[in-house]
C-alpha cells in the first residue's frame, strides 16, 4: 500500500500544471486522507451505516450494540449528527477525533456503566450511525459525504420499498461502484415480507447493483425487530473486525479509483526519451538560420580577405589606387569591423517568429505520440524559453567573432618583405638619381667613385628597380590567392564556431527542457502502473 500511495503521490506532483485539476484535487485529497488514516489505530475497523429517511438504520445501529444508544421513532430526522459505538477505546480517541464525532455521541460498549456484558468478538469495532444520506437539512447529506469518503466499510441499509432510490444510487452506488469489497448492501425490515417476496426482493437489489457496475455485491437481509434478525449482519461485522483489512481494503479501492483516472493520461506505446539526432540537426539549422549565421560568415569571410589584402597587398599599387578617385576609398577595414562587431551586441541575434517557427518543429515529431494534455506541456517545455533565445543567439554569434588585432603570422613575413622590396626600389631610383645628377651638373669634374660616377649603372639599377616592383607584385598576386584559400578556410572555421554555441544554446534552453519533460511523462506511465497494484 505505501508504494501505491507513493505512486499516487508522484502522478499528483508530475501532473501539476499539465493534468485536469479535478482529477489532482482528487487524489490529493485521497493521499491526505491515507496519510492521516494510516497514522490512527490500526486495531478499529470504522463502520458506518449511511440509509434514506426511514430505512431503519438507527435501529438497526442499536440493535448491534444492544443498547438505545440512537434515537429512533416517527419524527424525521432522527438522527441530526453522527453517533459512533466503539468496542474497546483504547486508542479509539484519536480516531474519533479524526471522524470529527462530537463526545456527547461516543458511546463506549465496554464501559463499566454497561450492565450487559460486551460482546468481546466485536472488540475494535467503531460503529457509525449517520444522518439520512436524502434528508432536507443540507448539514445532514454533507455529514454523509464526509464519512462515505473515509469510512472502512461502508453499509447502506434499504428497506423493501425505497432500494431503488435514485438518489441513492446515483449519488453513492454508482460513483463508488469499484469498492465493492468495502460496501456491504442491508436490506432492512424483511419481517415485513414474506419469504418468497425477500428472495425476489433481493434478486432484483442483486441485478440493479450488478447493472450498475458491482461485481458480486454484498447483500445481507436484516430485521430490527426480529429475535435473530440481525444475527447475519452481525457475523460480517465480527469477520471483517477479526481480518483487520477492511482499513486497507478501502485504502486500495480508493487508491484504485483514485488512479484509474489516471490512465486516460496515458498512451499506450513509449515515446521516446530523447531528441533524436536528426531533430536536433534541424534546429541547430533553423537557429542558424534565424540568427543569420551563413550571412554572418560570408561576412566575416569578405572581412577577412579585404583585411588580408590590405595587410599584405603591394604597397605600391595600395599608392596608386589612393592617388585615383575612388568612392569607396574612404570605407576602411575598421569601420566594418565595427558594423560586424555590433551586430551582436543586443538581442537582435534573431527574429523571435523564426525562433517560434522552429520550436513549433522541433516537437511536431513528438507530440502525436503523446496524449493531448502531455503534448501540450511538451509544447510548453520547448517554448519555457523562447523570450530568451533570440538574445543568446546573438551573445553566442557575438562570442564566436575573432579578434581582429590578432593576424597570422605570414602576414607580417609578407609585409616585412615587401616594404623590403620598396626599400630597395626606393634607394635603387635615388641612385639612379645621382647618377644622372652626377651626369648631367659634374661630367667634367672629379671622378667620386664608382658608384656614383659611373652612368653605366644605371641600365643595370633600372633592372634592379622593375625586377624588385615586378617581385613585389608577383608576391601579392601570388598572395591573393593564398588569402583567397585562407579567407574560404577562415568562413568555415567561423561557421563552424558559431554553430557551436547555437548548439549549445538550443541544447540548453531547448533539448534539455524537452528531454526532462519526456522523463517525467515516462516515469508517469510507470507510477500509473504502480498506483494500480501492477508495478
Amino acid at each position: 500500500m505505501t508504494d501505491r500511495l507513493n505512486g499516487l503521490d508522484r502522478l499528483v506532483r508530475a501532473g501539476e500544471g499539465r493534468l485536469d485539476q479535478p482529477v489532482l484535487t482528487e487524489a490529493g485529497a485521497l493521499l491526505d486522507r491515507a496519510g492521516q488514516r494510516l497514522r490512527l489505530s490500526s486495531e478499529h475497523t470504522v463502520v458506518a451505516l449511511a440509509g434514506g429517511t426511514g430505512s431503519g438504520k438507527s435501529s438497526l445501529f442499536n440493535a448491534i450494540c444492544g443498547l438505545e444508544l440512537s434515537p429512533t421513532g416517527m419524527r424525521r430526522p432522527m438522527t441530526s449528527q453522527a453517533h459512533a459505538c466503539v468496542w474497546g477505546l483504547d486508542g479509539a480517541g484519536p480516531l474519533l477525533d479524526w471522524l470529527d464525532v462530537d463526545k456527547r455521541h461516543r458511546y463506549a460498549r465496554a464501559s463499566a456503566l454497561d450492565l450487559e456484558r460486551a460482546d468481546s468478538s466485536l472488540q475494535g469495532l467503531v460503529l457509525i450511525d449517520l444522518p439520512d444520506h436524502d434528508s432536507i437539512q443540507a448539514m445532514h447529506r454533507a455529514e454523509v459525504d464526509r464519512f462515505v469518503t473515509i469510512a472502512d466499510l461502508l453499509v447502506w441499509v434499504v428497506d423493501p420499498q425505497k432500494y431503488a432510490d435514485a438518489a441513492l444510487h446515483r449519488n453513492y452506488i454508482v460513483p463508488f461502484a469499484r469498492h465493492t469489497g468495502v460496501t456491504l448492501i442491508v436490506l432492512n425490515q424483511v419481517d415485513r415480507l414474506t419469504p418468497h417476496e425477500i428472495d425476489d426482493c433481493v434478486a432484483d437489489l442483486r441485478r440493479l447493483l450488478e447493472a450498475e457496475g458491482l461485481t458480486d455485491p454484498r447483500i445481507v437481509t436484516t430485521s430490527a425487530v426480529a429475535e435473530d434478525g440481525v444475527f447475519g449482519f452481525r457475523d460480517i461485522l465480527v469477520d471483517t473486525v477479526a481480518a483487520r483489512r477492511a482499513r486497507t481494503e478501502r485504502l486500495s479501492a480508493d487508491v484504485d479509483r483514485a488512479a484509474e483516472r489516471f490512465v486516460a493520461y496515458r498512451a499506450d506505446t513509449a515515446p521516446p526519451a530523447t531528441v533524436d539526432d536528426g531533430r536536433r540537426g534541424d534546429l541547430v539549422q533553423a537557429f542558424a538560420d534565424a540568427a543569420g549565421a551563413p550571412a554572418v560568415a560570408e561576412a566575416m569571410e569578405s572581412a577577412y580577405e579585404l583585411r588580408a589584402a590590405d595587410f599584405v597587398g603591394w604597397p605600391v599599387a595600395a599608392m596608386i589606387a589612393r592617388l585615383r578617385s575612388d568612392p569607396l576609398r574612404r570605407m576602411r577595414l575598421t569601420e566594418l569591423r565595427e558594423e560586424l562587431r555590433g551586430a551582436f551586441t543586443g538581442p537582435i541575434g534573431a527574429q523571435q517568429g523564426d525562433v517560434d517557427t522552429a520550436l513549433q518543429a522541433v516537437t511536431e515529431g513528438i507530440t502525436p505520440e503523446l496524449p493531448a494534455h502531455w503534448g501540450r506541456s511538451l509544447r510548453a517545455a520547448a517554448r519555457s524559453h523562447a523570450t530568451e533565445i533570440p538574445e543568446a543567439l546573438g551573445e553566442s554569434l557575438k562570442d564566436a567573432l575573432p579578434t581582429f588585432n590578432q593576424v597570422p603570422r605570414w602576414w607580417w613575413l609578407v609585409k616585412t618583405w615587401q616594404y623590403f622590396l620598396v626599400l630597395v626600389a626606393v634607394l635603387s631610383l635615388i641612385w639612379i638619381g645621382f647618377l644622372v645628377a652626377y651626369g648631367l651638373l659634374d661630367a667634367g669634374g672629379e671622378d667620386p667613385g664608382g658608384l656614383v660616377g659611373e652612368a653605366g649603372l644605371i641600365p643595370y639599377v633600372a633592372v634592379l628597380v622593375v625586377c624588385t616592383l615586378g617581385m613585389g607584385w608577383l608576391t601579392s598576386s601570388a598572395c591573393r590567392n593564398l588569402v583567397a584559400l585562407s579567407s574560404a578556410k577562415h568562413g568555415d572555421k567561423m561557421e563552424h564556431h558559431m554553430r557551436q554555441g547555437i548548439e549549445k544554446v538550443a541544447h540548453e534552453k531547448v533539448i534539455v527542457p524537452i528531454e526532462q519533460d519526456l522523463q517525467v511523462y515516462a516515469r508517469f506511465r510507470q507510477d500509473v502502473d504502480i498506483a494500480l497494484g501492477r508495478g
